[in-house]
């Protein structure tokens, strides 16, 4: 007997997923360098704890936003969060800039799920313009 239940769990993140897109987010611009999209993004956050060095643990957070990878298109090609890349997210008439980054060690993005359909992406406030 096949066991489908990879394929049940594939289909359910897929749904999760356009589920999120359609109810729970909101256009932010992707950008690296002089390229950029405009993408849906979900908004959420992580607390990180980061050893100083001394002993005492610093609480550092992180505004994080959820992309479909499939969205991340920059120049034609499909591409990797990586460190230093900017999103831009307008409310209110600013525009808040936040640089791709994560405390320490940690991993600035990361794939949530086990599909790997949605990147996780930490960053940083880092701007704001008034529009």
């Amino acid at each position: 007997m096949d066991d489908d239940r990879p394929e049940m769990i594939r289909r359910a993140e897929a749904w999760i997923v356009q589920q999120r897109l359609r109810h729970l987010s909101r256009p932010v611009t992707y950008a690296r360098g002089e390229h950029s999209v405009e993408v849906q993004a979900a908004v959420g956050r992580t607390e990180f704890e980061v050893d100083n060095g001394t002993g005492v643990l610093e609480k550092v957070e992180s505004r994080d936003f959820l992309i479909r990878a499939s969205d991340l298109v920059l120049d034609g090609t499909t591409v990797k969060p990586e460190r230093g890349d900017r999103v831009r997210e307008e409310s209110d008439g600013v525009t808040y800039v936040y640089e791709v980054m994560a405390p320490g060690r940690f991993p600035e993005a990361h794939w949530s799920g086990r599909s790997r359909l949605t990147w996780r992406i930490h960053t940083k406030l880092v701007d704001t313009l008034e529009v």
